[in-house]
């Protein structure tokens, strides 16, 4: 019979540090957190070989004595519970710092070489103590200022096993670039600099404003092309808050690695909160395009479970549903009232395509030979007019050669009017149409160029909504046959739980055995959807969101479809007061800076960029 014994120290603590080391950026992440905690207002990183040879982090912190060091290596052992929060009464869920386990340390200490250096603030001296792979080797005093020094070297150096799991210096280097990012967003007030074998990576400057701090760590055009969020929901004494920066939908990634969310100071990686994004701009990006963003939500501790994971990465909500709600309609209403701009700065291979002046090729080419001769021709009929009849055949086909060559295919009116104010009418007045697509127009402060079907689609989806077509939904549209869709038990749970809300929207299911559900009714605007995708949709939206339900989002796509065939198509001649009409009310439409797939609607070069094009700057 197998006997039951207890494990020695050292391997509790190797453990342990499975959990909370997976890789150097792991160590890092608790290291820099500590840091943070110890209400340090300058923190230092510097790596070697990406974290592989070492980490050091330097704090100007409120430091430990040398009793307080020791205590620190033992596990459990920690200074961020208060007394009133320990105990059977205690509740753990108030605790306000990052960390709060106390097993970081130690377990660093078990699987790697570390060396704390650190002096309290008052203290004539610091203290140094040294840890090999688990083992106290060296303990003495440290000449330093007040603060903390932690030096990790040879990760897993005694542990082959996890050794050979690590991956490349560069790789393990952009984790902990990640790393340091996050938490240098999550803190504003406090400054980082960051290295990496010898190279400076970042710098920042404590008390910065918060949009300019993600600016200049994520990409500093962010700033030009993103709106502010501040919104808040529920109890005064209690409420939950959000806030941040959002990039327009037309400024987008092809990943979503640059999608950053903190709850309560903290950086996290939630599905919920990923979802609650894609639902935001649901009809703003094309499926395969990613938005660009940083958000801060803060909620009441006793809402939110910080400890579901060791490393304190994943949070539970008490109220999923308030928490998607308060994200996806704050992002809206800042993308609407921020909203009708684009992504404006053309890229640089756009502009890279102006040709600052024309060029002569050495020979002629075919349509230039043509033109040249029937300039030449142009003459003859001058001189000799009564050679041909005037409706002569050869006389009409060179008139129409002539105008298909000579004459510009753009259309332009006569500008009687000087451009508008640029504040009154951002989009100017229209000056002609290109390929019978782009309209031009003329602003006070620059040249604008504007998709017309694009533009006109986001102008038909927001006059669809404006009048009540969402409204249309709660009209059930019964079906001759009620359709059975079969999907996996579980999902046919998630379909039955929310049967309620989905009745009010206009779809009626009811259970239908184990693994099916009947359908009933499907809302107007759905009419002809397919029940299968739709309720397998919807059941995969409930399993990563919780009940907020995806049914919303498919009736924005539907819309959005119906715009498309309702708007303006490219190809369609407009005359200057239609253009002049469309430009007006993109004005004053939220969201028109993009088309309903996240393509931009318009852009503008400034006056000074036109002036560079002709050399006048």
């Amino acid at each position: 019979m197998p006997v039951i014994r207890r494990l020695p120290e050292a391997l509790v603590n190797r453990i342990a540090a499975g959990e909370v080391v997976e890789r150097p950026a792991a160590a890092l992440k608790e290291l820099v957190e500590n840091s943070i905690d110890s209400g340090a207002k300058e923190i230092a990183v510097t790596l070697t070989d990406g974290g592989l040879g070492s980490i050091e982090v330097i704090d100007d912190g409120c430091g430990m004595s040398a009793d307080d060091m020791a205590l620190a290596l033992e596990r459990h052992a920690t200074s961020k519970l208060p007394v009133e929060l320990v105990g059977e009464e205690g509740a753990i869920e108030e605790v306000a710092t990052l960390g709060f386990r106390g097993e970081a340390l130690p377990s660093i200490a078990s699987v790697a070489r570390l060396t704390i250096e650190s002096r309290p603030a008052g203290a004539t001296q610091g203290w140094k103590r040294v840890t090999d792979h688990g083992e106290t080797v060296a303990e003495g005093p440290a000449a330093l200022p007040p603060g903390t020094r932690i030096r990790v070297e040879d990760v897993f150096a005694r542990v082959p096993a996890r050794r050979k799991f690590l991956r490349t210096p560069r790789s393990e280097y952009m984790a902990c670039h990640d790393v340091m990012r996050r938490l240098a967003m999550a803190r504003p007030d406090v400054g980082f600099r960051f290295a990496n074998d010898g190279r400076r990576i970042f710098a920042v400057q404590a008390g910065e404003s918060l949009e300019t701090r993600v600016s200049r760590l994520v990409a500093r055009e962010l700033a030009d092309n993103a709106v502010s969020i501040e919104c808040a929901r529920g109890p005064v004494d209690a409420p939950l808050r959000l806030t941040g920066i959002a990039g327009l939908p037309t400024y987008n990634r092809g990943v979503a690695d640059h999608q950053y969310l903190f709850v309560n100071g903290r950086p996290v990686k939630d599905r919920l909160l990923t979802g609650a994004v894609r639902g935001a701009y649901a009809d703003m990006l094309a499926r395969d395009r990613h938005a660009v963003l940083a958000l801060f939500l803060t909620v009441p501790p006793g809402e939110v479970d910080v400890n579901v994971h060791p490393a304190k990465t994943e949070v539970r909500f008490r109220d999923a549903a308030a928490v998607r709600s308060l994200i996806v309609g704050g992002l809206r209403d800042a993308l609407s009232a921020g909203d009708r701009r684009s992504a404006q700065q053309p890229s640089a291979l756009a502009m890279s395509a102006w040709r600052s002046e024309p060029l002569v090729p050495a020979t002629a080419t075919t349509g230039d030979a043509l033109t040249l001769a029937l300039r030449e021709q142009r003459p003859m009929f001058a001189a000799h007019p009564a050679r041909q009849h005037p409706h002569s055949p050869a006389q009409n086909a060179f008139r129409a050669m002539e105008a298909a060559i000579l004459e510009p295919s753009a259309r332009a009116e006569e500008a009687e009017d000087g451009a508008p104010d640029a504040d009154e009418f951002p989009m100017g007045a229209a000056r002609g149409q290109i390929a019978e697509t782009y309209i031009v127009a003329e602003a006070s402060d620059g040249l604008v160029i504007v998709d017309q079907h694009a533009a006109h689609e986001r102008l038909t989806l927001e006059r669809l909504r404006a009048a009540g077509a969402e409204s249309g939904v709660a009209r059930a549209q019964a079906l001759l046959m009620p359709e059975v869709v079969e999907m996996e038990e579980g999902d046919c749970d998630r379909i039955e739980s929310a049967a309620d809300r989905l009745g009010e929207m206009g779809l009626a299911v009811e259970r239908f055995g184990p693994d099916a559900v009947l359908v009933r009714s499907l809302p107007a605007a759905l009419s002809g959807a397919n029940c299968q995708k739709l309720l397998q949709d919807i059941a995969d939206d409930i399993a990563n969101n919780g009940e907020a339900l995806l049914l919303g989002e498919k009736l924005d796509l539907v819309l959005a479809t119906m715009a498309c065939h309702g708007s303006v198509r490219a190809g369609r001649r407009l005359s200057v007061a239609e253009m002049n009409a469309l430009l007006r009310e993109m004005e004053r439409t939220p969201r028109s800076g993009q088309c309903n797939h996240g393509r931009p609607t318009w852009v503008k070069l400034s006056m000074g960029d036109v002036e560079k094009l002709f050399g006048r700057k």
